[in-house]
């Protein structure tokens, strides 16, 4: 939208944004007056959306006037289609009700926003004249929400750094971009799973007639060698993506200084300044610890295990989570001693007599569980890949006293928000004491008008990838305007075929809409692992009615084949390479 020319109104004149069509606009006329409502907003320092009658209006134009600054006011009432231009503006900005308030093309809010920002300052910085930033856009954090939000705001034109450093673990593990997900997450908890999958597998063929030794074995180097050549190499393609979409990657420590400001610190302490208009936090999370003596000194964490350098023997995993409870399941499927220590019950917040169901399968195949009981010292016994440690635990219904010899002790307690350090206080981002979340209204705004979260950091959501991906991508559309939907198809890697080194280029998805309909689907086609269960799935839901919009708005199950369905970005008629890079 850069570029438009909008004429300038006297001062507190009333914009009139003539509109074509009628309030059921089509798609090419729904662009346009997007495209008609970016531009003003780009080229007013303040541009409020409001209706004549309004009394809230009428208290937001009174303030203005009261600063002496000068405003274009589109009044809604008075608009040619005015119920149009706020369905569109209601799509840029999640906001139904007027005023709609933009200062310097950031989106204030209506008018109790407003005036908090007034109260606390943050209007009158906003309000400085002619502001020029480094940046359009600022990501703190490059994880999948902010890789996501950053790649999609620089496709539409926009200025954009992200800032990305990785805090090393108190066992010295650190990692490159990407996040948690890619680097010690969901990616390489799905491979070593794959791996003890594998391993019963060859049991499993033997009554098929697979005549095999009875003395295989599993190798823990040879596996985590293999998972962070994939990590490593998902990394680099992250960065040339990145390069690729002309976003500037930084590995640096982002710390706000000032309104608008963030200082940048790399792993040798050299410090640079940069401005941006806006920005996002997408810090996420990192594991938790006891807090008991020696527990970060001998204990480690899922930042630490999928790169252990050593096979970690026979394990004890406290915690109850899914995260415990996954790798718990994986250890013991690759043959270790497993033992899991549980305070209260597992996997709380989940169906109980699912997760009952779920601890029986994992007794049958040798996990140990320990009930109400949790750590309260921990003592090293021996040195070594791995040593030895003695746990005491005390239980949490009465006095009793248990302790167990064990080689690693890995805790799966929960996460904790990464919102200390970055100097939110310094510019007034409120965040949750207790949970050190940052909340936000209904368009991810924090209390601060241009600063935005997305992904584990944001009080009340979803802590999954796919939803700070999907999160991620739509905050940047809000911010920097959309674009049609089109027929999107692709070719995919699954990840079960990564290690394995199996070709990155045979498996195809794609789909075919009615353009005339909705963009509905009506044609569905997948080639790869598990195809018939995937089309399953699919095709009841095109029985109701499937759409594109309603693929791009669905969260992916991750990591699955099935999940390349709601990210499909490249159109067959585009030509683009769709090609995968692997090894």
């Amino acid at each position: 939208v850069r570029g438009v020319s909008v004429p300038r109104s006297p001062p507190g004149r009333r914009a009139r944004l003539s509109t074509p069509g009628t309030s059921r606009l089509s798609s090419a006329a729904r662009e346009e007056l997007r495209r008609r409502l970016l531009g003003l907003i780009e080229g007013h320092r303040v541009v409020i959306f409001s209706k004549s009658y309004c009394p809230h209006s009428a208290r937001v134009k009174e303030l203005f006037s009261s600063l002496g600054v000068d405003c274009n006011i589109l009044e809604l009432d008075q608009v040619d289609d005015g119920a149009s231009v706020q369905e569109v503006l209601s799509e840029i900005t999640n906001q139904r009700t007027v005023p709609s308030i933009f200062v310097n093309k950031v989106h204030v809010g209506g008018c109790d926003r407003t005036f908090q920002a007034h109260q606390s300052g943050v209007l009158q910085k906003l309000l400085q004249e002619d502001p020029t930033y480094d940046y359009d856009l600022i990501v703190i954090g490059g994880g999948s929400g902010g890789l996501s939000c950053a790649q999609e705001a620089a496709a539409l034109g926009r200025r954009v750094m992200v800032l990305d450093l990785v805090v090393p673990s108190p066992q010295g593990t650190s990692w490159g971009v990407a996040g948690t997900c890619v680097n010690v997450g969901c990616v390489p908890k799905k491979l070593m799973h794959q791996a003890a999958l594998l391993g019963q597998a060859l049991t499993d063929s033997r009554k098929f007639g697979w005549e095999c030794s009875q003395q295989v074995k599993h190798n823990w180097e040879t596996m985590t060698e293999a998972i962070q050549k994939h990590v490593g190499s998902l990394n680099r393609s992250y960065q040339r993506a990145l390069r690729e979409k002309a976003v500037a990657y930084v590995n640096s420590y982002g710390e706000f200084v000032e309104h608008h400001k963030i200082k940048a610190t790399n792993g040798k302490g050299q410090e640079t300044y940069y401005t941006a208009a806006k920005f996002v936090i997408a810090t996420g999370e990192r594991p938790r610890y006891l807090g008991i003596q020696g527990d970060k000194e001998y204990c480690i964490t899922s930042d630490d295990l999928f790169s252990l350098p050593y096979c970690p023997g026979a394990t004890l995993v406290v915690g109850a989570s899914s995260v415990a409870l996954e790798c718990a399941g994986f250890l013991a499927g690759l043959g270790l001693e497993v033992t899991v220590m549980v305070s209260s019950q597992l996997l709380r917040g989940f169906d109980q007599e699912m997760a009952e169901k779920v601890a029986s399968s994992m007794q049958q195949l040798g996990v140990r569980f320990l009930r109400k009981f949790v750590p309260v010292e921990l003592q090293q016994l021996e040195k070594g890949s791995p040593g030895k440690l003695k746990v005491v635990a005390k239980s949490t219904e009465g006095t009793e006293m248990i302790e167990g010899l064990y080689n690693t002790v890995l805790l799966a307690i929960g996460r904790d928000s990464c919102t200390k350090k970055i100097g939110l206080e310094k510019i007034g981002v409120k965040v949750n004491e207790k949970t050190g979340k940052i909340p936000v209204n209904d368009v991810e705004q924090s209390s601060v008008p241009y600063v935005y979260a997305v992904g584990d950091v944001v009080e009340g959501q979803t802590e999954l990838t796919p939803v700070a991906v999907q999160a991620g991508r739509l905050l940047a559309r809000r911010l920097f305007g959309g674009r049609l939907e089109k027929v999107y198809h692709t070719l995919f890697w699954p990840l079960e075929w990564t290690v394995a080194c199996r070709d990155s280029n045979t498996c195809y998805a794609k789909i075919i809409c009615s353009k005339l309909d909705n963009d509905r689907v009506i044609g569905f086609h997948v080639l790869g692992p598990k195809a018939g269960e995937i089309t399953q799935g699919f095709a009841a839901a095109m029985k109701c009615g499937l759409t594109k919009q309603l693929l791009d708005d669905t969260i992916g199950i991750h990591p699955t084949c099935a999940q390349v369905f709601t990210t499909l970005e490249t159109t067959k008629s585009s030509g683009l390479d769709i090609t995968q890079k692997g090894c």
